[in-house]
């Protein structure tokens, strides 16, 4: 069959342009309100209730390379792509239990700050750098490279610089103007829409095909299971139950453009009850955005070579004119709430992990003003490296092996001083240096000379382990130092049990224990629905 026309109609074209002009128009109007201080600016004035933090996560989390990869993924190797989709519930529920009363009691506006309180300067500063890197490198250029893949289907004739510059524009534009709350209103916006879209899609795919025991005939059996054996391609078990758990960890819980809707929320149960509900709506990506995908096997054949053209192909070929117009507005929405949340969080960590630290005498205002300049600066980067990107293999393989090679450091520091108060700032230092080091050493050996086979979903605990050795190793050979008390900064059983005697008096509806035992319920029985 002869592939679908990748053009729009009139009607598309006024569609998206009149979603364009409200987003601009959102950001001018959100910029003209209060937002004096570094607190309004960067974390909306801690004020945002629990639905607009969930749905700013989901929102946010769902870019233009979640949708591209997503459908391309389960084209290629399955539905097992999903298993990054649902262990997001349970990272987010040991969040709400766990880490958010220490995250939100200490007051902080960024991650690395937290890492400052729980042990020292040097820990902060180095996981900002790599934060930033991490933020401008892999989420925003990714996003651009992904954005402006699409639209070079439909306008083959403008080079890909340009069209990254466009959208690093438009998201920019509302980003500087009117900070992180003109960030959360406009993911809450864009959420909405891409679930819209996504159903629509999912349900006339649904349609084309003739239901599920179409799709059970035609797909092999493989690609409609979660859990996969050891040397599979895709999400080989071990590698999610060590690897996807590690790299959830990071992305929901400590990288800054995520933790920053968090960080703003009103208080500890609305960071509670938005994390969880940003659990719950990962689930039904299953599927809205991962089994269309595998539909695509039986309605596109042909694409095996190109997957990532799965998603393009399904929007332009299963949607009237009008409704294409509507989805590709989501598909844009998608890709704004990426592009927004990174360059916002990057520059909140330059504002308060450097600039603040150093120019203390600074008013509020004037840091506003320097948020909004790093802004800028960090837009103008990753548009100049977005289009790089095109020199790798694939733009799954930049994303996911440089998170494994990465990130696993980490997470050790978070996890091990959460749980462990004798871990000292000596021991997270040399932890930290030491394993992104390793993560560099085994990065050039796997990737760079291929010296040897290693899956990236293997390298992520190879690397954890050894980071976690080191930071026990040296706490241990070193002197605890006094310091701070870091006792607010730990999770604790006694802390736990005060808590249980003042969640007693609470409705059913409001225990967050209750909520994330049902989150949990209902992740497991989907997960086994489709093992």
């Amino acid at each position: 069959m002869s592939g679908p026309e990748f053009s729009f109609s009139p009607l598309d074209l006024a569609i998206i342009g009149l979603y364009a002009a409200v987003i601009l128009g959102k950001g001018i109007w959100l910029a003209r309100a209060r937002a004096d201080t570094a607190e309004d600016y960067f974390l909306a004035g801690r004020n945002v209730v629990w639905p607009l933090v969930g749905i700013s996560l989901f929102a946010s989390n769902i870019s233009s390379t979640t949708l591209v990869g997503l459908a391309g993924d389960a084209y290629a190797t399955g539905i097992s792509v999903f298993n990054y989709e649902w262990m997001a519930a349970l990272v987010l529920a040991f969040y709400a239990i766990f880490l958010a009363p220490a995250v939100l009691r200490s007051r902080v506006f960024t991650m690395p700050e937290f890492l400052e309180r729980r042990y020292d300067g040097r820990v902060r500063t180095g996981f900002s750098l790599l934060t930033l890197f991490l933020n401008i490198v892999v989420d925003t250029a990714g996003s651009l490279y992904a954005g402006a893949v699409i639209f070079r289907l439909v306008l083959p004739e403008v080079p890909i610089w340009q069209s990254v510059a466009a959208l690093a524009i438009l998201a920019g534009f509302y980003t500087i103007l009117g900070g992180l709350k003109a960030v959360i209103y406009t993911d809450a916006m864009q959420g909405v829409l891409l679930v819209v879209g996504s159903i629509v899609i999912t349900l006339t795919a649904w349609s084309r095909i003739g239901g599920w025991q179409a799709v059970v005939a035609g797909v092999p059996a493989e690609k409609l299971s979660l859990i996969r054996p050891v040397g599979d391609p895709g999400v080989p078990w071990p590698g999610l139950l060590m690897g996807v758990s590690l790299l959830g960890f990071y992305f929901w819980c400590t990288n800054q453009f995520m933790a920053q809707r968090l960080l703003a929320a009103r208080n500890l149960d609305h960071a509670r009850w938005g994390s969880l509900f940003a659990g719950f709506l990962k689930l039904p990506v299953l599927f809205i955005m991962v089994l269309p995908g595998t539909l695509a096997l039986l309605l596109y054949p042909e694409l095996r070579a190109t997957p990532d053209l799965v998603y393009p192909t399904l929007l332009f070929d299963l949607l009237p004119a009008g409704l294409l117009g509507l989805v590709f507005a989501g598909f844009v929405a998608a890709l704004m709430s990426q592009i927004d949340s990174t360059l916002n969080s990057a520059s909140t960590l330059v504002t308060m992990d450097f600039i603040s630290r150093h120019y203390p005498q600074l008013s509020p205002s004037q840091l506003k003003r320097t948020g909004q300049g790093v802004t800028f600066v960090f837009m103008l980067l990753a548009v100049v490296w977005a289009p790089q990107i095109e020199r790798f293999p694939s733009l799954f393989k930049y994303l996911q092996a440089t998170l494994s090679f990465t990130v696993p450091p980490i997470v050790a520091l978070f996890l091990v001083g959460l749980f462990w108060r004798r871990a000292n700032a000596a021991g997270a230092f040399t932890a930290f240096v030491v394993g992104l080091a390793s993560g560099g050493v085994l990065f050039w050996l796997v990737v760079v000379e291929q010296a040897f086979d290693l899956h990236f979903l293997y390298a992520a605990p190879i690397l954890f382990a050894v980071s976690v050795s080191v930071l026990v190793v040296v706490s241990l050979a070193t002197p605890a130092e006094p310091g701070e008390d870091v006792e607010e900064l730990l999770w604790t059983p006694r802390s736990f049990s005060n808590e249980s005697a003042q969640l007693r008096g609470q409705p059913h509806w409001k225990n967050y224990r209750l909520l994330a035992i049902a989150l949990l319920v209902l992740t497991v029985l989907l997960v086994v629905t489709f093992w």
